[in-house]
């Protein structure tokens, strides 16, 4: 594998892209896969996991792009199909059935760390032009015990993120409030 070439290709795609989903979220998640691995002793294509981490980023919105590259390197179209498929395995919704999906998702659910759920929703509200409540609003809505990891490892340091979550918004929320009361 060529990861110059594989980076050269993908980071037009992140130019564009807000501060948390750049090419420092793929280092991020990237990181997280790494970890994952020292942890486990799963049989997998680590190649294939690699091109699907610097692709799941952009995938849904470039596919053709991501398919005509992997096919201009000289892969044959079975592993284009199973990288395409690990990089749509790794978004939020997905439920993952290859264990490099799995791998994959579970390391972009865990990509910072514990605090790192809440700091990027709301730096992303922000930059979405979102109030703070609205932020809150949304990460209660949309993010606090809406996903799940599936690999044993990751479950656990995911449960522990979304209660340190769940505390960190409680805690804002009932500071704003009180605040706006005084008002």
């Amino acid at each position: 594998m060529d990861k110059i070439k594989l980076i050269e290709f993908v980071q037009p795609y992140y130019e564009d892209k807000d501060i948390m989903h750049n090419m420092w979220h793929i280092e991020l998640v990237e990181k997280w896969v790494s970890k994952i691995l020292d942890m486990t002793s799963y049989e997998i294509n680590l190649e294939h996991l690699t091109f699907a981490t610097y692709f799941h980023g952009f995938i849904y919105s470039h596919e053709n792009d991501v398919r005509s590259w992997l096919s201009e390197q000289g892969f044959p179209e079975e592993e284009i199909c199973q990288i395409v498929k690990i990089a749509y395995e790794s978004q939020r919704a997905e439920v993952p059935e290859s264990i490099e999906g799995k791998i994959l998702h579970d390391a972009h659910l865990l990509e910072g760390g514990k605090v790192y759920m809440v700091t990027k929703c709301l730096i992303t509200g922000s930059i979405r032009g979102q109030t703070l409540l609205e932020t809150i609003k949304y990460i209660e809505s949309n993010i606090l015990n809406k996903s799940m990891c599936y690999l044993p490892g990751s479950s656990e340091l995911f449960k522990q993120a979304n209660l340190f979550a769940e505390d960190f918004i409680a805690e804002l929320k009932q500071g704003i409030l009180i605040d706006q009361h005084m008002k």
